[in-house]
């Protein structure tokens, strides 16, 4: 199938007929539906199926397996599928990967299995599979490839050209050039389409740019794709400490790296703390009922902070009615406030030097919206009870508890990041916890002072 199918290549039909062959035990079969796919493609078949059938493909493929696959598989997938294979079959799939990838595929291993792996594989690959595992996970150093043109800064343009085209060990995609010095220290890069549109004779060091950015092999890897992001960058250097050049990192690494990122601050906002679609039940029942634990403790909360008004309730009925109203519209409100928040935190746009800013800013939103959704629920009231009373004392609720979910969704993530805890991971049940208390707090309050 051509490369712009690539998004419809794998259609329910197919995934059918893949289990309809796999049930029958055609393997001629499902290598004939498999052959035309892409990696991706590949990778969306292994998720689909069932793990019985998957563990079943696997054993079908084998070696016919494109080792890219591997990279675009789900973890909890790619841990089944690395089960079903030898460490002659990975070491394989390692051999025809890029250094960063096949990195990526043996930190999944135990130990002993991924020694058993590194010793079928050739000294040099081995050496540098081991170089990069070596680094902290989430670094720089496990994020680069190894795989580069560097070249002498003494050399002219035209030896350049020569030894791209001569050298065997290059990687399929160039777009930059380094050059190092003697001592094997950066001394910056050459866009490939500059190289080519200069004279032969030209020195390198001539055309070379020396202001590049670089980062330390111990650089975090959502600060490298901060840098890419700013700069724009399609690769990036990796240096030591004492400026040597050790590999680079290229833009469609980084890609992963922010689509990861992305998804684990949604998936912690939500409570849950990995994708778990693959994982088996009782696994994921186990990590969700992490957050629930905590969610059921905001929930008693705000239910001894009712029980304090049950003599309210019990002579002004209606306001049962109407005190879900206001904790939900604090709650949805809050919401839309931390998950600017915790975004901009992730992204470095939100900083010390303007949170009072940002604070302010959706205090006043919060408090716009207040009044106007006070008003319109104040009017709803009224319309509904005939209680001018009763519907000012609702408006005036709804003000205090849009306030208060401005300045929670606000205040929350920027305190747990001061004190060095993830905001987008408990961020949410904190400002739920605000927002129904203040929400209960306020209406049966001012009901109580009011109405009674």
């Amino acid at each position: 199938m051509s490369e712009p199918d690539v998004l419809d290549e794998v259609t329910p039909e197919l995934v059918r007929r893949v289990e309809a062959a796999l049930a029958d035990d055609r393997a001629e079969d499902v290598r004939s539906l498999l052959a035309g796919l892409s990696a991706t493609g590949q990778a969306s078949i292994l998720e689909q199926v069932a793990e019985a059938e998957r563990d079943k493909l696997v054993g079908i493929l084998k070696r016919d397996l494109d080792p890219e696959t591997l990279i675009e598989l789900d973890e909890e997938v790619l841990e089944d599928v690395l089960d079903q294979l030898d460490s002659k079959d990975i070491a394989a799939a390692a051999r025809e990967l890029e250094t960063d990838d096949a990195v990526a595929i043996l930190e999944e291993l135990p130990e002993q299995e991924r020694q058993e792996v590194l010793a079928e594989l050739p000294a040099e690959e081995r050496a540098e599979i081991e170089s990069a595992l070596a680094y902290p996970e989430d670094t720089a150093g496990r994020l680069m490839q190894r795989s580069l043109v560097k070249i002498p800064d003494r050399w002219t343009v035209g030896e350049v050209i020569d030894h791209c085209r001569e050298a065997t060990d290059l990687p399929d995609d160039v777009y930059d050039i380094f050059v190092v010095d003697p001592a094997g220290r950066l001394r910056g890069s050459v866009p490939l389409g500059r190289m080519l549109r200069t004279k032969r004779p030209v020195p390198i060091l001539d055309i070379v740019d020396p202001d590049i950015p670089s980062v330390p092999a111990s650089a975090d890897q959502v600060e490298v794709a901060h840098l890419f992001r700013d700069k724009n960058l399609v690769s990036c250097p990796v240096v030591d400490k004492r400026g040597r050049l050790e590999g680079v990192i290229m833009v469609d690494d980084v890609v992963d790296v922010i689509d990861e990122e992305a998804e684990e601050d949604l998936l912690k906002m939500g409570g849950v703390g990995i994708d778990d679609m693959h994982a088996p039940p009782v696994r994921t029942a186990r990590l969700r009922a992490v957050w629930l634990t905590v969610n059921l403790a905001t929930a008693v909360l705000a239910s001894f902070v009712i029980g304090q008004f049950e003599g309210a309730i019990e002579k002004i009925v209606a306001l049962a009615v109407l005190m879900p109203i206001v904790a939900s519209m604090g709650g949805n409100a809050g919401t839309q406030t931390v998950t600017v928040a915790v975004r901009a935190l992730a992204t470095g746009q939100l900083t010390a030097a303007n949170a009072l800013r940002f604070v302010a800013k959706e205090a006043a939103v919060g408090g716009l919206n207040g009044m106007i959704f006070a008003l319109v629920m104040g009017a709803a009231v009224v319309a509904w009870y005939g209680d001018w009373r009763l519907g000012s004392v609702i408006g005036a609720a709804m003000i205090c508890n849009l306030i208060a979910a401005a300045l929670a969704g606000t205040l929350i993530p920027l305190g747990l990041r001061k004190f060095g805890v993830d905001p987008a991971v408990s961020s949410t049940v904190f400002l739920t916890t605000v927002t129904d208390v203040i929400g209960f707090l306020a209406f049966l309050g001012l009901a109580t002072v009011f109405l009674l």
